[in-house]
């Protein structure tokens, strides 16, 4: 048997929002979805597929699993998200590798953007 990665879904009240955030954040189109939900890519695209599923409650505290960007300039992803809708969460961490920033989507659901040097 072989099992493979395919996926995140992320709950949200406003999928259309969330996921057009998303979207323009990492460039990345809209592919065939559910009725009510927001895919993002395809089932055999290279990455695995956001999936913008449809809830009625907002969400509460710190989400346990988060997804992790890369960019070439902190400061211009920062600025790019904050653009697009979403808030810079203040947190901060400088490694020898690259700095991690923290930062929240449109509904609050934390992720981090990554510069490596």
């Amino acid at each position: 048997m072989t099992n493979r990665w395919i996926g995140v879904t992320i709950d949200c009240v406003d999928v259309q929002r969330v996921a057009g955030f998303w979207s323009a954040l990492l460039d990345r189109p809209q592919g065939p979805s559910q009725p009510g939900w927001i895919y993002l890519g395809e089932l055999d695209d290279p990455q695995p597929r956001l999936v913008f599923q449809p809830v009625t409650e907002p969400k509460h505290g710190k989400v346990r699993l988060h997804l992790d960007v890369a960019v070439d300039d902190i400061d211009q992803g920062i600025a790019q998200v904050i653009a697009l809708g979403g808030r810079d969460t203040g947190e901060r961490h400088d490694y020898d590798e690259g700095v991690v920033v923290v930062l929240a989507d449109p509904e609050g659901h934390e992720f981090c953007l990554v510069q490596y040097y």
